[in-house]
């Protein structure tokens, strides 16, 4: 029997940022935030300018008036059957609907190699981005256009009508496309999403009347601008996540700003009326997120170690190139034998990990050091039981069995900034390393530091300060360093406390000069 699920949609809107949390059945499955000094870039159409073309790479870079230049792979250039953004929007086409060129495969292997296109520097051309900028890299960009409604998307360059694979019934499926077909334009392609299951053809129209508006301006503005220019912004975060996720299986939307109540709910009236009744405005006292346990399970997603309800643990651990995740047994004491009691705990930590992915939103490689089991059978059933629960996550991932060393190699499409990436920063100590000096080896920095100046320079009389923690070690547990450093430098040395410097930090002030010199060696 399948599970009752019971899903939620809330909204939070701050003065630092704006966020939406999608909850099943009381537990955080999503998170998108919206800050006001980044703007969404996914789905948003540029007149770019060809910087170069790099045949070597099968890649074209695009300047579309970033700070850096956008990524264009020669796949994206003019095939319409990628279709990459529509598949953004969580409304897959099934296999007999979508658009095929002479029967090749709509997905290329990484390999796949093509003849650098008709592209010349200087070039102007229209490209929509699929990807946000990460890490320093531009945006990924496509020049496959394709604009989004509510119940359909309209397609540049095609003539396809296609259905969601989500509408399962052949007979709605025929309706549907029989209703699309007496207002599709030539040259277009049109691709019909979940939500418009059941809607009539007076709503239908009008949503592509909205779409076909849309793409009128585009062409207008296009025309009228010379690159690099934006020509086309796609929603907000917020509404772009309330147009493309809220279908028939959420429950309500809980939203705690009377103006995107206002917007949200007059938008769903307008377009979805029968959903429009799901949208509240909430009037409960202290903060929405915070009543309904969201913050909390927001504060645990950032943490590394993640316990599991058996007593294991996972580990994660960021990287530039990959994610590293990490299975212990931790605290979990079995009653069977070695090979059920790691089987035991690999199959909670597969749920687990396939939960903590969807919520943090990681893409890249990532890689799962599960706990060592012998036999081929029990690797079988965490790589099954990992896929399936992959299943729920709207990210396209591609999975390879645990290798005969327990590890397991897989990769998750990245679109937009991890939540760790969207809600902090690097640390300006560590530098994102996660580790600050030890006391011990900030005294060898210090005495490395003394010989350095006491060769150029003769102040003999010095103010060493350190943070609060390093000053009472060096004062109680190694006073005889400090002795020690005096008679070796022939220098007099007092130690200060002071709690405004950073970890790896000291400062160093000449009584002689009466001003710090600790940057002048």
């Amino acid at each position: 029997m399948a599970e009752n699920v019971v899903k939620e949609m809330y909204i939070n809107e701050s003065a630092g940022h704006t966020r939406l949390a999608i909850v099943e059945n009381g537990r955080l499955v999503e998170l998108y935030i919206e800050r006001p000094d980044h703007q969404r870039m996914v789905g948003s159409i540029y007149k770019g300018v060809v910087e170069n073309v790099i045949p070597g790479m099968q890649a074209a870079f695009v300047d579309i008036g970033y700070s850096v230049n956008a990524f264009l792979p020669f796949a994206e250039i003019g095939k319409p059957e990628n279709l990459d953004y529509v598949k953004l929007l969580g409304d897959e086409v099934s296999d007999d609907e979508e658009p095929k060129t002479n029967g090749s495969p709509r997905r290329r292997s990484p390999n796949y190699d093509r003849t650098a296109p008709n592209l010349k520097s200087g070039q102007e051309i229209l490209v929509q981005v699929i990807k946000e900028p990460f890490a320093g890299k531009g945006p990924r960009v496509t020049t496959d256009i394709a604009i989004p409604g509510r119940l359909m998307v309209l397609v540049q360059n095609a003539s396809f009508i296609g259905i969601s694979k989500k509408i399962v019934d052949k007979y709605e499926s025929r309706r549907l496309r029989k209703i699309v077909e007496s207002f599709k334009p030539e040259g277009f392609g049109i691709i019909i999403r979940t939500v418009a299951a059941s809607k009539d053809q007076k709503v239908l129209e009008k949503d592509f009347q909205r779409l076909w508006t849309s793409w009128k301006e585009l062409e207008v503005s296009a025309k009228s601008q010379t690159g690099p220019a934006a020509i086309y912004r796609d929603l907000t975060t917020t509404d772009s996540v309330i147009r493309d996720l809220l279908t028939h299986d959420v429950d309500k939307v809980i939203i705690d700003s009377k103006e995107i109540h206002k917007r949200l709910a007059g938008y769903l009236k307008d377009v979805s009326p029968s959903q429009a009744n799901l949208v509240e405005y909430y009037r409960g006292k202290g903060p929405i997120f915070g009543n309904h346990d969201i913050e909390e399970q927001i504060d645990k997603s950032l943490q590394r170690k993640v316990w599991l309800k058996s007593g294991g643990h996972l580990v994660l651990e960021h990287t530039e190139a990959m994610l590293v995740v990490d299975v212990n047994s931790g605290r979990f004491i079995g009653k069977r034998d070695h090979e059920q009691n790691s089987l035991k705990i690999n199959l909670e930590a597969a749920r687990e990990i396939a939960w903590q992915l969807r919520l943090r939103d990681i893409g890249g490689l990532i890689i799962i050091d599960f706990i060592d089991m012998h036999e081929a059978a029990s690797r079988k059933k965490i790589y099954a039981e990992l896929v399936k629960e992959l299943k729920k996550d709207r990210a396209r991932v591609a999975v390879s069995p645990i290798s005969e060393f327990g590890l397991l190699e897989m990769t998750r499409e990245r679109v937009r900034l991890t939540l760790l990436h969207a809600v902090s920063d690097e640390c300006p100590t560590c530098k994102g390393l996660g580790w600050v000096p030890s006391k011990d080896a900030m005294i060898t920095k210090i005495d490395t530091w003394l010989q350095r100046f006491r060769t150029v320079h003769k102040d003999r009389r010095l103010i060493i300060s350190v943070l609060p923690d390093l000053a009472v070690y060096l004062q109680e547990t190694k006073s005889k360093v400090v002795t020690n450093f005096m008679w070796q430098h022939w220098v007099w040395l007092e130690i200060e406390a002071d709690d405004s410097l950073k970890a790896d930090e000291f400062r160093v002030y000449s009584k002689r000069r009466k001003s710090f010199v600790t940057d002048v060696v």
